[in-house]
C-alpha cells in the first residue's frame, strides 16, 4: 500500500512533494490535505488520470471534479469570463474555502467529464497545497472518498477507502469537516444571478454580502449620472 507522508515533518514533505510531483506527471493519483476535507488529485489536463480519478470514487462522468488552482491569475487562464460579482468573491474569500462555477475557455485542451462547458475553481487556503498546485498547475481534485462515503477528514481515513489507487497520500494534519461552498456564475453573462449550489463552509450570507457590495459601490450616487 501507498505510504503516508507525514507534512509536519521537513524532511518527509520534501520527499511527499517530490514523489507527488513524479506521481501528477505520469498521470497517477495524488492524495493531499486543503483547508476543507482531503482531496483525491489528478493533473487536470491529462483526460486518462481524470478518469482515474472518478474510478478511484466510483463517480460518474455527469459529477465531474473541480479544479483547483495556485493563484488569482490562474482564474483569469481558465475561465472565459470573469464578472465582478465573482471578483468581489473570490478578493473575499480566495484563498478559502469558496468554488465558483463559470464558463471555461473553448481553448482548454481537457476533459473533466460532462461539464456542459463550464468549470468549478478554488483556490486553496493550505501550504502544501499551494505549494503542491505551484509545481504542477491546475489540479483536478475531489473529496478524497469512496461515492456515498463521508468526506475524509484525516489521511488515514482515505487511505483506507482509496487504498492503492493512489500513488502518493499527504498528511497535513486533521482537516475542516465542512466542504466548500459552491457558486454556480454561469448565468451572469445572459442578466441572470448567482446561484448557490452547495452550502458549505461560508455562509449564505456572506456570499450575499460579498455579492451586494458590488452592486452598492455601481449604483450612482443621488444627482450623479451613470
Amino acid at each position: 500500500m501507498a505510504t503516508i507522508h507525514d507534512c509536519s515533518d521537513p524532511t518527509e514533505l520534501l520527499s511527499g512533494m517530490r514523489l507527488a510531483r513524479k506521481a501528477i506527471s505520469r498521470g497517477a493519483l495524488v492524495v493531499m490535505p486543503t483547508d476543507t476535507v482531503y482531496g483525491v488529485a489528478a493533473d487536470a489536463f491529462n483526460p486518462a488520470a481524470v478518469q482515474r480519478l472518478l474510478d478511484a470514487k466510483g463517480r460518474g462522468r455527469q459529477s465531474p471534479p473541480p479544479v483547483l488552482i495556485p493563484s488569482l491569475a490562474t482564474l483569469d487562464a481558465l475561465a472565459e469570463d470573469v464578472p465582478d460579482e465573482v471578483r468581489a468573491l473570490v478578493d473575499e474569500f480566495w484563498p478559502g474555502a469558496l468554488t465558483v462555477i463559470l464558463p471555461a475557455r473553448e481553448s482548454l485542451q481537457w476533459d473533466l467529464g460532462d461539464t456542459a462547458g463550464t468549470v468549478a475553481l478554488r483556490m486553496p487556503a493550505d501550504r502544501v497545497a499551494l505549494e503542491l498546485l505551484a509545481e504542477t498547475g491546475p489540479l483536478a481534485v475531489s473529496s478524497a472518498n469512496l461515492t456515498g462515503q463521508p468526506a475524509a477528514v484525516t489521511v488515514s481515513e482515505a487511505r483506507d477507502m482509496l487504498g492503492d489507487s493512489v500513488d502518493v497520500y499527504l498528511d497535513g494534519g486533521v482537516g475542516g469537516t465542512a466542504s466548500s461552498t459552491i457558486v454556480d456564475a454561469t448565468a451572469l453573462g445572459s442578466g441572470g444571478e448567482i446561484r448557490i449550489v452547495r452550502h458549505g463552509a461560508i455562509s449564505d450570507e456572506a456570499i450575499y454580502a460579498a455579492i451586494a457590495a458590488v452592486s452598492d459601490d455601481s449604483t450612482p450616487a443621488d444627482g450623479a449620472t451613470a
